[in-house]
């Protein structure tokens, strides 16, 4: 392939920070690695916190990170309107609480999908479970848009257990390894479970695709074409190096990819893991600002009226950064009384 034919299948070649770069519909995607100590009997770090700026502490400090917790890491109560959360738990535990009566504890695998729709507060907390020996956390939350139509849905979200995620697993010519984990956005006969009924994914139209991406050493894999007009972005986020399209990409970047053409993936010498994020564009104007994002500023500024007088329905918890206990395993309740316990 030219050099020209390759700048035009790969673009915008990038390192990652923390809040890495999206593209429409995805608006916001951040990756968390920590490698908590010990927990204690609270769940928070069984060590000390001097030297932290505790409310916001964002720099890695012995390798991790307090956030917005005072006693437990992760993210207390806090508002959203107008977008969808997507967290994908590869390592260690989340537990949500929100202004509805919901809770659950997620992780090793499960992936929460949230509408937030027309206002829900919610609290992310990442709870230290291990007393004995260190409590590795690794996630992505991906924000993804609604169209202007579902801005005012009604909340919910949905739980899509590890054991439901499924994984294509392929070869390449010389046998070796790539498993595609697949969150969203069938590749041939492998379908995921569905998002939220409201979400910009639940209409297969507009190729709403998340796949965590595993190549093993020297593996190729080609990714499959879609739509002419489809946004996708690829992260590297862990390995040496990779060719997209006989294009370089370093451990750490990410690259924009043309959507109209099949993109031969050539790993390096060590195993790569790798995110791709896809959909068709929601056309309409963004207005951000915080936890909303509507369609203008005088949207913004009614979400905020409408928070302040209506707290989304509340904080039903007897801490802004409720926790679930350190016996309890897997579960989720929902709002309809259901509960399921994995």
């Amino acid at each position: 392939m030219s050099e020209d034919a390759a700048l035009n299948i790969v673009s915008n070649i990038e390192p990652l920070g923390f809040n890495w770069p999206t593209v429409n519909p995805f608006l916001f995607c951040v990756h968390h690695k920590d490698d908590f100590p010990a927990g204690n009997e609270q769940l928070g770090p069984d060590a000390s916190l001097a030297g932290r700026n505790i409310g916001h502490d964002f720099t890695v400090k012995d390798g991790w990170r307090m956030y917005h917790g005072q006693r437990v890491p992760g993210f207390p109560v806090h508002p959203h309107r107008g977008f969808e959360t997507v967290t994908i738990v590869l390592n260690g535990f989340v537990d949500h609480s929100d202004s509805l009566g919901a809770a659950g504890r997620y992780g090793n695998g499960d992936v929460q999908w949230m509408t937030a729709g027309a206002g829900i507060q919610h609290a992310e907390m990442f709870p230290l479970l291990h007393q004995d020996k260190p409590n590795h956390l690794e996630l992505f939350q991906i924000w993804l848009n609604l169209p202007r139509k579902k801005k005012f849905a009604a909340p919910h979200y949905a739980m899509l257990w590890a054991e439901q995620i499924p994984t294509r697993r392929e070869k390449d010519a010389q046998g070796r390894p790539i498993d595609i984990r697949v969150i969203a956005g069938a590749i041939k006969d492998t379908v995921p479970p569905g998002p939220t009924p409201d979400s910009w994914a639940n209409d297969p139209a507009n190729e709403v695709a998340i796949w965590l991406i595993k190549m093993g050493a020297n593996a190729q894999w080609t990714l499959p074409a879609a739509s002419a007009g489809i946004n996708r972005t690829l992260y590297f986020y862990n390995g040496d190096t990779i060719q997209a399209a006989g294009t370089m990409i370093n451990n750490y970047h990410s690259a924009d990819l043309a959507s109209g053409q099949p993109v031969l993936l050539q790993n390096g010498s060590h195993e790569a893991s790798l995110l791709l994020l896809q959909g068709k564009p929601i056309n309409e104007p963004v207005a951000q600002h915080g936890p909303f994002v509507m369609n203008t500023q005088e949207e913004i500024g009614q979400a905020y009226d409408d928070y302040q007088k209506t707290l989304f329905g509340g904080w039903p918890w007897s801490r802004p950064d409720p926790v679930h206990g350190s016996e309890q395993g897997r579960f989720s309740q929902y709002t309809d009384g259901r509960r399921e316990n994995r």
